[in-house]
């Protein structure tokens, strides 16, 4: 029998790591670094959101800023092009 490691970004916990394998269990300590830099990210944002937008509920806040972190690279790209926020998604087909 072999053996495989297995990752996970802290900041998800092992508990969400083990009920969400497909998104948050990783073969490579790279791919769980990535996913923890997109977490960090997220926190940021969520805190920016809630000191911008009032009212704005810890929640919403959270998901927003983790839609916005996981596709920080089609932002990166909408601050030239902003129209490619809206365009639809390519597929690789």
């Amino acid at each position: 029998m072999g053996i495989k490691a297995l990752y996970y970004s802290e900041r998800d916990g092992l508990d969400m790591a083990l009920n969400n394998p497909d998104k948050m269990l990783f073969s490579s300590k790279a791919d769980a670094d990535a996913r923890d830099k997109i977490l960090e990210l997220s926190e940021e944002v969520a805190v920016f959101l809630q000191r911008k937008v009032s009212g704005l509920s810890d929640e919403m806040a959270e998901q927003c800023a983790l839609a916005i972190a996981e596709d920080k690279d089609l932002f990166t790209r909408a601050l030239k092009k902003p129209e490619l926020l809206n365009a639809a998604p390519e597929t690789g087909e």
